[in-house]
Order: C-alpha cells, then structure tokens, then sequence
C-alpha cells in the first residue's frame, strides 16, 4: 500500500507483526503515533526498548520479572505448598486481580498443540517437575485455558504428576470454554478456583 512514506509503511508493517493488530488498527496506530507529540512516541519507544533489555523471566516460575525472582516468588507471605501452573504470564495477573489465590506460580509459557509442533519439551515441564521434586507442594492447581490444547496440557501434567503423590486439581469450570483466561472478569475467576476440583 502507498502511504507516501517509506518509513509510516514500515512502522505499519512493524505494528501489523503484533498479535491481533491487523492493517487498518497498526494504521490507526502508525497515524496515532504520527500526530502524538515527540516525547509521547520517545516514551512509547524507550518503554518497549526497556522491555527487551531489562524485563526478563523469573528463574523460579518463569513470570515476567526485572529481577531474578519476581514479586510473586520473592514474597514470603506466599503459601509455598500451593502451585499453581498456568500457560502465560497474562493468566497469573488475571488470576491474581482476584486476590483469592496466596499461592505460588508456574508459567509454562504455551500449551500442549502438536499440530503447531508445540511438545513437552517446549514448555517450562521439566523445570516444573524439577521444582516438585525439590520444594514441599501439597496441591498443585492446574489454570490451564479451557480449551483443546488446555485440557491436552493439563491431562498431560496430571499424569506426570499424580505418581509424585502430589494433590492435583483442575480449575472449576467457571470459564467459558474456548476462551482464555486473560479475558475473564474476577468474579469468574475467584469462582474458578474455589471451585477446583481433584483430577
């Protein structure tokens, strides 16, 4: 498409590779960004450059964190014999927007879809069983998207973690199935999880 400029094509182009954003929102965007004032688009750039170089993955949970543990981990208030595994970092924030859950984490960052080529070996698995092998969890809470590839994944882990004599439950089907948890209200979620049941 012709814009009229090499360089408000391209930052289209750069904003149409984001999840969700299609042609005519990265233009709506690039347009945004054109008329925003200079230090508006500075911020916005020196944010993401930021994000690259200093947001990393906790080493314990694998949450996004600007330090070796993140806020979650590091927290002593935290009930370490509560684990609960999610797919993504957007689903441990919406979990934690309902401020039921005093647990700890585990963000296996996807799921199980052997028709994108995604396995086991793909996701943060083996750094979980490493983890209940080596800390003193009692119930680990699968919060897995309710979906195909979210139920794949928590049968998946409930087999691998059953012999370990390891409590596992499954969120409560509050949530609608085929979405994801990132979208869901708290009341939703708080239900959810009250609601768990044993796999």
């Amino acid at each position: 498409m012709n814009y009229g400029s090499e360089i408000l094509a391209r930052t289209v182009d750069e904003l149409m590779r984001l999840p969700g954003i299609g042609r005519k929102t990265a233009q709506r965007l690039a347009f945004h960004l054109l008329k925003a004032p200079k230090e508006e688009a500075r911020a916005l750039a020196d944010a993401i450059i930021d994000l690259k170089d200093k947001v990393r993955f906790c080493s314990r949970c694998f949450n996004a964190s600007e330090n070796e543990l993140c806020s979650v981990c590091a927290n002593p208030g935290r009930d370490p014999s509560l684990l609960c595994i999610v797919e993504e970092t957007n689903d441990l924030l919406a979990i934690e927007r309902t401020a039921e859950f005093k647990g700890l984490y585990h963000v296996l960052q996807g799921h199980l879809s052997p028709l994108d080529g995604i396995g086991p070996d793909d996701l943060r698995i083996q750094e979980l069983m490493l983890r209940l092998e080596q800390t003193d969890v009692r119930e680990m809470i699968v919060a897995t998207n309710p979906n195909a590839e979210g139920e794949a994944t928590a049968l998946y882990l409930m087999k691998l973690v059953k012999p370990l004599g390891i409590r596992v439950t499954r969120i409560a089907r509050g949530l609608p199935v085929g979405s994801d948890l990132e979208f869901s209200d708290e009341v939703t979620l708080s239900r959810a999880l009250a609601g768990r049941q044993e796999m």
